[in-house]
C-alpha cells in the first residue's frame, strides 16, 4: 500500500490536493483514500491530509501511517512540526522551499539522511495562479518524483477535476503543475 502524508496550513489546498490526487488515481482502477486531520478549523492553522492507494480495498481508516511520501507545502512547518515522525528509512520528502537541499538540511537536522526533493511551490503558485495555494504544484512535483503517471495524463485528469472553475484558473493550474514537474530537484 502506498501512503502519503501532507503537511500544510489550512487554506493552502492540501485537502483539495489529496482529494484531487485520489480522484485521478481512482480512474485507474486502484482503491484510494483521501482524508484530513485539523487541529483547528482556522485558516492558517497547521493541519495534515492523507492519501492511501492500493490494488485491494483499503480497510484501514486510521490517520496513523508510515508514509512512503511526505509532502510539506508550507516550508515553516519543517521547524514547527516533526514532519519526519513515523517515516520509514526510504520515505521520500517533497518540500516547498526556496532553499537548496543542503541549506534545508543544515537548517533542520532532522532531515539529515532523508531522501529529499525541493521545489518552490508557493512561488510557482503565486506566479501562475496568482495566489499562494501550492497544492497543484506539489502534485506536479510528485508526478515527476514518483513517476506514478505520465504528466500529460495527469494534467488531463486534473482538467476534468478542475472543470467547475473558470478556464483561466484551470489553465493557470496546468502551468503550475508543469512548472513544478520541471523544477523539482
Amino acid at each position: 500500500m502506498l501512503e502519503i502524508r501532507w503537511h500544510s496550513r489550512a487554506g493552502q489546498g492540501a485537502v483539495t490536493g489529496a482529494k484531487g490526487l485520489a480522484d485521478v488515481i481512482s480512474t485507474t482502477g486502484k482503491h484510494v483514500q483521501a482524508f484530513a486531520f485539523y487541529g483547528s478549523a482556522k485558516r492558517g492553522a497547521a493541519m495534515t491530509a492523507y492519501n492511501r492507494v492500493n490494488d485491494k480495498v483499503i480497510m484501514n481508516h486510521e490517520k496513523y501511517m508510515e508514509p512512503d511520501y511526505v509532502f510539506v507545502i508550507d516550508p515553516a512547518l519543517i521547524y514547527t512540526t516533526d514532519v519526519t515522525i513515523n517515516a520509514k528509512e526510504n520515505t521520500i520528502f517533497i518540500i516547498t522551499t526556496h532553499m537548496s537541499k543542503e541549506e534545508l538540511v543544515a537548517s533542520q537536522p532532522k532531515l539529515e539522511g532523508k531522501t529529499i526533493y525541493t521545489v518552490d511551490c508557493i512561488k510557482i503558485a503565486q506566479e501562475t495562479i496568482g495566489r499562494a495555494i501550492p497544492n497543484t504544484p506539489m502534485l506536479g512535483a510528485f508526478m515527476k518524483v514518483s513517476e506514478m503517471y505520465d504528466i500529460e495524463f495527469f494534467k488531463e485528469s486534473m482538467k476534468r477535476i478542475l472543470a467547475k472553475l473558470p478556464q483561466k484558473i484551470v489553465d493557470a493550474n496546468m502551468l503550475a503543475i508543469q512548472r513544478a514537474y520541471d523544477e523539482v530537484k
